[in-house]
């Protein structure tokens, strides 16, 4: 369900011809608010049980997280919406919660991350003014790591704090290690690689593309085998990749 007022919403869909009883939206109240906050944590308690190592919070790519914080879908005009620290109340009640649920198993090792998308590039949306607010405000929460996810590593900052300069340097600055900072943006090769490491922007670095036309990419990056690895998808060998039929028609 988007954060975006219903009556936009709504009406979006009436101009398609696609507006009915089953798909016209209907805003959240804060009990329904408040019951998602609580399955993030059940969420965290679940991974804690099953005996994972941590969790990352999805407040990236203009899933329900970040549609909450963007201006452009938060409409809202009460306690979740309208100013910069009222849109930035669920990510960080969703934090919270997580972070409790750890607590209450005295569980210090459990990791638990954030994702984000620095920019939205449509009006109203989403500044790196503002991501680095939310930077700040997680930055005092006790969080292991910040990951970036945008579609090229060395993406500037298109408007607001640190324009012009590579986002994850206006992010890692800030930080000042306080945390670790992931990043993933459309690294294939091993020169992308050890680029990105070297930057000196992030600690680690993620895989997205790169992993499923290389079920090896981790040993073969490991032993040096970059002229092994796999840029291209290559279509008259599917089997190759050991992709579900569904993903496999997105990636071509």
């Amino acid at each position: 369900m988007k954060a975006v007022s219903a009556e936009v919403f709504n009406k979006e869909l009436e101009k398609k011809g696609e507006l009915n009883d089953d798909t016209k939206a209907v805003e959240l109240t804060g009990d329904e608010i408040k019951r998602i906050i609580n399955d993030f944590a059940k969420a965290t308690e679940i991974s804690i049980k099953a005996g994972y190592d941590g969790i990352e919070i999805h407040g990236a790519n203009n899933y329900l997280i970040q549609q909450f914080y963007s201006g452009y879908y938060n409409k809202r005009t009460d306690e979740w919406g309208g100013s910069l620290e009222k849109r930035m109340k669920f990510p960080l009640e969703v934090v919270d919660a997580c972070c409790k649920v750890r607590d209450k198993y005295n569980k210090p090792e459990f990791i638990i991350g954030y994702s984000l998308s620095p920019e939205e590039s449509f009006d109203d949306g989403i500044t790196m003014t503002e991501t680095m607010a939310l930077v700040r405000a997680l930055l005092k929460k006790p969080l292991q790591f910040i990951h970036v996810s945008q579609s090229k590593f060395f993406q500037e900052s298109r408007r607001g704090e640190g324009t012009g300069i590579s986002r994850l340097k206006v992010i890692h600055d800030e930080m000042k290690g306080k945390m670790a900072l992931v990043d993933v943006g459309g690294l294939l090769s091993d020169k992308d690689f050890n680029k990105a490491l070297n930057s000196g922007y992030v600690e680690f670095v993620g895989a997205g593309k790169a992993f499923l036309l290389n079920k090896d990419l981790g040993i073969l990056l490991k032993e040096g085998k970059g002229d092994k690895i796999d840029l291209e998808f290559d279509a008259d060998d599917p089997k190759k990749y050991a992709l579900p039929k569904m993903l496999w028609g997105m990636v071509l």
